[in-house]
């Protein structure tokens, strides 16, 4: 069975909103955002509150991309964006967030940016 793209993107934002209802990011704890695309991923520290984007990392990044180049496999890549954001975090201070998984299921690569950011001292 084929499922229709837009259904299924339709579902994913319908499922970002349930969460997003419940989870709010601050200043002391921000939210742990993590968008995923069939090629990069995106990891963002944002403060709900102030409307504020703290500190972002990808798999786009220039320092993150040249490590990628000696790396394979999008779980990989994943592992490292999780690494760089809560080596960000830490010199920002900050060492508690709130996790949102974006609608995604907390399985694969959003696990893996999840795993990697708690081994490398974040609190969620």
């Amino acid at each position: 069975m084929r499922l229709n793209r837009k259904a299924n993107d339709f579902n994913r934002t319908r499922k970002r909103m349930r969460i997003r209802k419940k989870i709010l990011g601050t200043a002391e704890r921000p939210r742990l955002a993590v968008f995923r695309s069939t090629r990069n991923i995106y990891a963002q520290l944002v403060d709900d509150l102030h409307h504020k984007t703290l500190t972002g990392v990808s798999t786009l990044t220039p320092d993150i991309k040249k490590e990628l180049e000696k790396m394979e496999g999008k779980l990989n890549a994943a592992k490292l964006v999780g690494k760089k954001i809560a080596e960000k975090a830490n010199e920002l201070n900050i060492k508690k967030v709130v996790f949102d998984r974006g609608g995604y299921m907390y399985h694969g690569r959003v696990k893996a940016v999840a795993d990697a950011a708690r081994e490398h001292g974040l609190n969620f």
